[in-house]
């Protein structure tokens, strides 16, 4: 049994997919636009997406550019154009298939199925002992280095692995600004607001593939900062 999230802004389509890939054993849940997936991943990451390409809104497309930065996740496009043009797209940017609407459920299931096999046969890499993974990125908290899927190195100021280091450490927690102070180098005069969330947003930028939809590092609003992937219950410092 896989765990699916179906997203397509047809309520019908919704309805006819999660039924077919449940009565085959799978456990289906279903979003009506990018806003109601990012909510079902916050409580639980799933084994594959199945997602409509033209949706109010965020696009397919955008979405699935998304997921495949900070998911290790199977991905079939769901499309109402047959273009080559389209399938290439789709492909380009990471999603493992993609089916023509209107289509089969018989179909879906064996792409479902076939994609699932694919990535289930892949060896998942092994990281070096004691480092993390952050979405498509590992962190080496000892060494202060950090390098993306294919190996290549993020460059990361001094004081910005350091903040990552703290981060990582407390994974799952939320962390306040003035615990995340204490826990780094004096900063001199520089007020702590200021040097806390200048060093966030820069990390951001390197690490998520949206960085104002932040999806890795996460404001807590009224509290301060976690580092999503952790512990299922957040705890606060």
């Amino acid at each position: 049994m896989a765990e699916i999230i179906v997203v397509d802004d047809e309520p019908d389509i919704r309805i006819i997919v999660s039924a077919f890939l449940g009565h085959a054993g799978h456990s289906v849940r279903t979003a009506g636009d990018g806003a109601a997936l990012r909510a079902l991943l916050d409580e639980r990451v799933p084994d594959l997406v199945v997602l409509d390409v033209v949706m109010p809104g965020e696009d397919g497309l955008s979405i699935a550019r998304a997921l495949r930065a900070q998911h290790a996740l199977g991905i079939i496009m769901l499309t109402a154009s047959g273009t080559v043009v389209d399938r290439v797209v789709g492909l380009e940017i990471g999603a493992d298939d993609y089916i023509v609407k209107p289509f089969e459920p018989r179909e879906l299931l064996a792409r479902v199925e076939a994609v699932l096999r694919r990535r289930k046969a892949r060896v998942a890499p092994v990281l070096p002992p004691d480092t993390v993974a952050i979405g498509r990125f590992a962190f080496d908290p000892e060494r202060r280095t950090l390098t993306d899927a294919e190996g290549a190195s993020v460059l990361l100021t001094t004081k910005e692995a350091a903040l990552l280091a703290v981060l990582a450490a407390h994974r799952g927690k939320v962390l306040t600004r003035e615990t995340l102070l204490d826990s780094l180098p004096a900063e001199g005069d520089e007020p702590f607001d200021r040097s806390i969330d200048s060093r966030i947003k820069r990390l951001r930028q390197k690490i998520e593939a949206d960085p104002r939809k932040p999806a890795l590092i996460k404001t807590v609003h009224g509290s301060g900062y976690m580092l999503a992937g952790g512990d299922r219950d957040v705890r606060h410092a």
